[in-house]
């Protein structure tokens, strides 16, 4: 494995951080990060359909999993 696993676990744990920090949604710049949130999910749930057969392999996911994983809505984790 060259890494990529390793980059799955750091955003997966700044995505934690930042959905914790966006937890109490009482004012606007709450709901910006929120966004921010989403969109950071949206994009690398895309970026997952662009990636080779073996740049899946070296991060653990098939193609199957990773198509499903892009088609899940961003809002969802």
């Amino acid at each position: 494995m060259n890494g990529l696993g390793d980059v799955r676990l750091v955003l997966r744990q700044q995505e934690l951080q930042e959905a914790g920090r966006a937890a109490p949604a009482a004012s606007g710049a709450v709901g910006g990060r929120r966004w921010t949130l989403f969109w950071r999910r949206w994009r690398t749930r895309r970026a997952l359909l662009e990636l080779s057969a073996e740049q899946l392999a070296d991060i653990g996911l098939s193609r199957a999993e990773a198509r499903a994983e892009a088609l899940r809505p961003f809002w969802r984790l």
